[in-house]
């Protein structure tokens, strides 16, 4: 190659118009110092070419195509297009010096192993995208709770509806028989039927009857109830939970109620279980735990009772409390729910999210509404407003409390009425997303209105959003229990949590979230209180209506009493809540 082909070579790639800006100058440099030794000898001149385009060929593919680490580092978001995962294979993550290799951090989507594997993953994206969503928690559940999970899940594949367990069993209940072996198939059930309550006291109660279930070694079905299956996926593998449409006493739940003749009180009260032998009971008990039962069904909470009770194979729950407190107080299930839930302040935490799966359609409620407005503020707080008033409202002396509690305690800034502007243009300090639900708007509205319209002394940024108003609460309308349990599920998933009173709703959203709440008390007198909130001891729910029978002295006593782990409630002060000894009053 002589210089005018050189020269001729040079001029080509100038007028190359496909060449990058940041190109020329390493070509600059190469034909530069070719020219230099144009009048060399010509071989050494073309070995020295060959070289040089070999090396800035290597230069423009590695500018052009950067390696798959670098563009992982680029785009480490949770969520592509879809909504899909996005995970590169580790074969095609490629080690450069320059770069520090990523660091794979898997995602623990089995719970610490909560949850069963191998279930499929597209009938039910939240079982186990969730962890994707949530902050990671610091306890974990027991090694005995997991493996007691196993062992129901195996137990309910056996005995499950349909299943030629279950069929025999039925078979007991329709012909009534009291001559029959009730253990012959080795199944025994306790059926959950709805409450007429809201969505949050069907879930405290069906998370009880499923503890219970595994106390007891029963089967656990549930009454559809037309929405069901809407809200919640199949927790356990292989068989429904679903109690089957055929069910021989299906048309008596609804009638069921504490003067029912099959419920345990009016049974004791008749002395059929009294004068029944393991051949004569009969083949189903009716368990009305419902907030207005009379001492004849508070036996249900006494060790002798149970006793009777696991002989009978078919027990009918209707139920609208969280009861598990009253379950720690049973001595012959105190041990095994001590190994169960070393924990005591997190056994709704841990049953919840074992039970409770959002179906697809409500997954993608929370998923769109979390992507859309929470997900880039730095803090997410929760605000969970129930008023039981007659009236719809809004109130200011309801107004007036939240805003006290979320000042008082640091929740969120206040604002500088005096000032227009606060920080120079520029990214704010801090961005905090405020999820409000209430079934009314006007307190997302002023709250809304107030950080929109005066900057706040800290120099943050507050988003306030409320999902729906729906005014009334509509328990029989499905579309209105998708929009509860997403909101629900949404509060959960907050960083630090303000509930309301009594609030079932509110407790469910704790619970699942691992949040210890600030509770709003209740005012007297259309009055804020003071001090408006307390911080709670624990995210455990509150059991409304406990027993007040001592079962041993036979008469009422104070169950708060009867162990170090059950205490009354910051909200209700004759409820009882599950705490850690350290954390007891």
């Amino acid at each position: 190659m002589d210089c005018l082909e050189m020269t001729k070579l040079r001029s080509n790639f100038s007028n190359d118009n496909q060449i990058k800006p940041h190109e020329g100058p390493a070509k600059d440099t190469i034909f530069r110092s070719l020219e230099a030794r144009c009048s060399e000898n010509p071989i050494k001149v073309f070995g020295i070419f060959v070289g040089c385009f070999m090396g800035f060929f290597v230069m423009f593919s590695v500018l052009k195509n950067p390696s798959s680490s670098e563009a992982r580092l680029l785009d480490s978001r949770p969520f592509g297009k879809g909504d899909a995962v996005v995970d590169i294979p580790k074969q095609n993550i490629v080690k450069r010096d320059n770069f520090p290799e990523p660091v794979e951090k898997p995602q623990d989507k089995l719970l610490g192993g909560l949850l069963p594997a191998g279930l499929d993953e597209k009938s039910c994206l939240s079982r186990y995208q969730s962890v994707l969503y949530r902050k990671q928690q610091s306890g974990r559940p027991s090694s005995h709770l997991i493996s007691r999970l196993r062992g129901y899940e195996a137990l309910h594949k056996r005995c499950g509806p349909f299943t030629d367990s279950y069929n025999r069993t039925l078979e007991y209940l329709k012909s009534s028989s009291h001559g029959e072996d009730t253990n012959s198939t080795g199944c025994k059930y306790i059926v959950w039927i709805q409450p007429i309550q809201g969505l949050g006291n069907r879930i405290l109660s069906l998370a009880s009857a499923f503890l219970y279930a595994l106390l007891t070694d029963r089967v656990l079905l549930v009454d559809p109830g037309g929405y069901i299956p809407d809200l919640f996926c199949e927790p356990f593998p292989g068989v429904s939970w679903l109690l089957p449409s055929d069910f021989p006493i299906a048309e008596k739940f609804n009638s069921f109620d504490k003067k029912s003749p099959e419920s345990y009180g009016n049974l004791l009260k008749t002395n059929v279980l009294h004068n029944s032998t393991l051949y004569s009971l009969p083949p189903f008990i009716y368990l009305h735990l419902l907030h207005d039962y009379d001492k004849g069904d508070m036996l249900f909470f006494c060790d002798q009772d149970q006793a009777i009770l696991k002989e009978v194979p078919w027990m009918i729950l209707k139920s609208n409390n969280y009861f598990i407190p009253s379950l720690f107080l049973i001595p012959s299930f105190e041990q095994e729910l001590n190994d169960l839930f070393p924990e005591k302040g997190a056994v709704f935490h841990y049953l919840g999210q074992y039970l409770f799966h959002p179906t697809n359609s409500v997954w993608g409620l929370i998923t769109r509404y979390y992507n859309t407005y929470l997900a880039k503020a730095d803090e997410k707080i929760g605000i969970q407003i129930r008023v039981l008033e007659t009236e719809t409202g809004p109130f200011k002396y309801v107004l007036d409390q939240v805003l006290a509690c979320v000042m008082k305690e640091n929740l969120l800034p206040r604002v500088n009425e005096k000032e227009d502007l606060m920080v120079p243009y520029g990214r704010p300090k801090k961005s905090r997303a405020v999820l409000m639900t209430s079934l009314n708007s006007g307190y997302f509205e002023a709250i809304r209105d107030m950080y929109w319209e005066h900057p706040t002394i800290t120099g943050e940024v507050i988003e306030v959003y409320q999902p729906s108003n729906e005014e009334y609460q509509h328990t029989e309308n499905q579309m209105h229990n998708m929009k509860a349990w997403a909101e629900i599920y949404l509060l959960s998933l907050t960083d630090k949590l303000v509930t309301s009173a009594w609030s079932t709703f509110g407790y469910v959203a704790q619970s699942l979230g691992g949040l210890k709440p600030w509770i709003l008390y209740m005012p007297e007198n259309r009055t804020a209180p003071d001090p408006p909130c307390q911080h709670a001891l624990s995210m455990e729910p509150c059991f409304h209506a406990p027993p007040t029978y001592d079962c041993k002295e036979k008469g009422g006593i104070d169950t708060s009493k009867l162990s170090p782990h059950v205490q009354h409630c910051e909200d209700r002060s004759w409820g009882l809540k599950l705490v850690d000894g350290d954390n007891r009053l």
